[in-house]
């Protein structure tokens, strides 16, 4: 039960960051590229290994991991919308910006995570 409440709880937090974050920066980049979502989940990966980085080399309780890994970089990041605007710019001919979005997300995002993860694990 307790490890419910702190994904519960985690994704709170994580779910609205993620629609305040995409939006501010879709907002300030604008165009049919989807700025915002690649965003949060590059931030979010990076995130998440800083997290798992801190765990190895601290030890952290699972609970902070269940509620910050789980919970809230879980909320903070989309891969459903990922998916989504994705095929919304092929349907909408975007073929180029389609790719570059499918490509990059797993070009950034895994380094990030990695990076997160090294970068935590040298600090921690």
């Amino acid at each position: 039960m307790t490890t419910i409440l702190l994904v519960f709880a985690g994704g709170a937090i994580g779910a609205p960051a993620r629609y305040l974050t995409d939006r501010f920066v879709q907002r300030r980049l604008g165009g049919v590229f989807p700025w915002g979502t690649l965003t949060v989940n590059v931030t979010g990966s990076f995130l998440l290994g800083c997290l798992l980085g801190l765990q190895f080399a601290r030890g952290l309780p699972d609970g902070v991991t269940t509620l910050l890994g789980t919970g809230f970089c879980g909320a903070f990041t989309t891969f459903s919308t990922f998916g989504y605007e994705t095929v919304r710019l092929l349907e909408e001919g975007s073929t180029w910006a389609a790719g570059v979005n499918a490509f990059a997300g797993l070009l950034l995002g895994v380094p990030a995570a990695v990076t997160g993860l090294l970068l935590a694990g040298v600090l921690g």
